[in-house]
């Protein structure tokens, strides 16, 4: 009998709570499944203030302003807050006012390594407080990336037998964030070693350690979101200057494809969406593009192509190919609809965005701040989605397009590559329209031959079809993280 496993994921944001893109998606569905696999699962998170309502989820304020243990003799006061996910599958909540109940957003702080630096000792301190004996914690990016290191070399945990049998993952969601100031703007000589003793939380001098980069040193396995995407960051070109450290671990790292969580991400009973639908009703997904087009004031016709795009406004998801290529676009007959938000560099990108949208108003539209609500909206309405990214750790939104029939244009890349195959009319065989080289040129013609395919609507209808009947839910991923997990418990017991 296979030895069911206590496992606590810990994560900086977790959907439906706290959400600003797929990081979110994956730490709210990926512990149900552990949990369904009959594994003892916990997830602790922060307790963002202003955005969480604990009466909208019911949460119960478990014990208010007990002191835990924050390094170098610290001590700070945290309340505790619980809640589920769901049933018998429990969410800790770590308030902190100070840190995490000032802003309306999850980060943007200039004391972002503090923030969350403290989040992983409390985070320790809280499975001692639930009496939650671990086999792995799993941390996820950087936000959790000191857990490692600090079970390894803090005294305060190597000589508690509390964690005596605890193993660790590091998942890496997105390599380019790996603490909260950009890595690349720290002189070289000034970067962290990794290996040296922790600055006290509150101090400057903390916001200089690179959280993924003692992860990626003291995990006991660690691993990306994709297969593709953990090849890639064995190189320099998408190391992000931690290629070196994930070579010499490359034995314990892997690859492993997210999922979709289908009771989340489903048109047959979203309730966001004008008309629920399945591949054996797809006259009905056209009664949400009608809608779609009605909302944004585009002019209203179903054989008109209708493109949509959700994700972040950064320059990693391939806005700047967007934008170099819209003057060739909007002469065409489609119509573009974007939903969209991000942190800093967005503005430039939103201010964009929305000029053109006023100059092309039947033709483009602007959806900004990105919300779930509007996002299932565009997934029904549009009939293809556009994911060019220059570089891509999995790529949900393709993922979550199939299911909605709407048919991913992307760049060959991470795990993009892995799960979108270019369609061949003439076979029959492919779920997307695929380009191997990041340029313009590449770009536009991948997406005029969609166009063209769109034109014939016997083959468009046979590709929408089956492209909503792939599957690409948690069950194998599921499996697969759990053998990682031992893998993670062979490598402790060993070291």
């Amino acid at each position: 009998m296979t030895k069911k496993l206590k496992i606590a994921v810990v994560a900086a944001e977790v959907a439906p709570f706290s959400k600003t893109g797929g990081l979110a998606d994956v730490t709210g569905s990926l512990p149900k499944t552990f949990h369904e696999m009959g594994n003892e699962v916990v997830v602790i998170t922060p307790f963002y203030g202003k955005l969480i309502d604990p009466k909208k989820y019911s949460l119960t304020l478990l014990e208010k302003n007990f002191s835990i243990s924050a390094g170098k003799n610290q001590k700070v006061k945290i309340s505790l807050w619980r809640g589920e996910i769901e049933k018998n599958l429990p969410i800790y909540f770590i308030e902190y006012k100070k840190y995490f109940s000032k802003k309306q957003s999850l980060y943007g702080s200039t004391r972002e390594n503090s923030r969350f630096a403290l989040f992983n000792y409390a985070a320790l301190e809280v499975l001692k407080k639930i009496n939650f004996e671990p086999d792995i914690i799993q941390c996820h990016d950087w936000h959790a990336g000191l857990i490692p290191y600090l079970l390894k070399k803090d005294p305060t945990y190597t000589e508690d037998k509390f964690f005596n049998k605890t193993a660790t993952v590091f998942t890496i969601h997105n390599l380019a964030f790996q603490m909260g100031g950009n890595w690349w703007s720290l002189a070289p000589e000034k970067r962290d070693s990794g290996t040296a003793p922790l600055p006290k939380i509150h101090t400057q001098a903390m916001e200089k350690i690179n959280f993924a980069k003692r992860a990626i040193i003291f995990s006991d396995a660690l691993n990306t979101v994709s297969e593709k995407y953990a090849e890639e960051l064995l190189t320099p070109e998408f190391g992000q200057g931690l290629e070196k450290n994930l070579q010499h671990r490359q034995k314990d790292f892997f690859g492993i494809i997210n999922g979709i969580d289908y009771s989340v991400f489903n048109p047959t009973i979203d309730k966001n969406i004008s008309v629920n639908y399945d591949w054996n009703s797809l006259r009905r997904k056209k009664k949400n593009k009608v809608f779609l087009q009605k909302n944004l004031k585009l002019e209203e016709n179903t054989n008109i192509p209708l493109i949509g795009l959700a994700s972040r406004l950064a320059e990693q998801k391939g806005y700047n190919l967007v934008i170099e290529g819209l003057d060739t676009l909007l002469k065409l007959p489609l119509q573009i609809v974007i939903i969209a938000s991000g942190g800093k560099e967005a503005k430039e990108y939103s201010d964009t965005f929305k000029k053109i949208a006023k100059k092309y108003s039947k033709k483009f539209a602007f959806i900004t701040p990105y919300t779930e609500e509007e996002a299932s909206k565009v997934y029904a309405g549009s009939d293809m989605l556009l994911m060019p990214s220059r570089f891509e750790p999995c790529g949900l939104s393709p993922l979550i397009s199939l299911r909605y029939g709407s048919i991913p244009i992307v760049h060959e890349t991470g795990g993009l590559a892995e799960t979108i195959t270019d369609f061949d009319p003439k076979t029959g065989k492919g779920n997307g329209f695929v380009f191997e080289n990041y340029t313009r040129e590449e770009f536009l013609v991948s997406l005029v031959r969609a166009l063209e395919n769109f034109k014939y609507e016997k083959i468009w209808e046979h590709l929408v079809w089956q492209a909503m009947k792939q599957s690409f839910s948690w069950e194998i991923p599921g499996k697969k993280y759990l053998a990682l997990f031992k893998k993670a418990l062979k490598n402790r017991r060993n070291a």
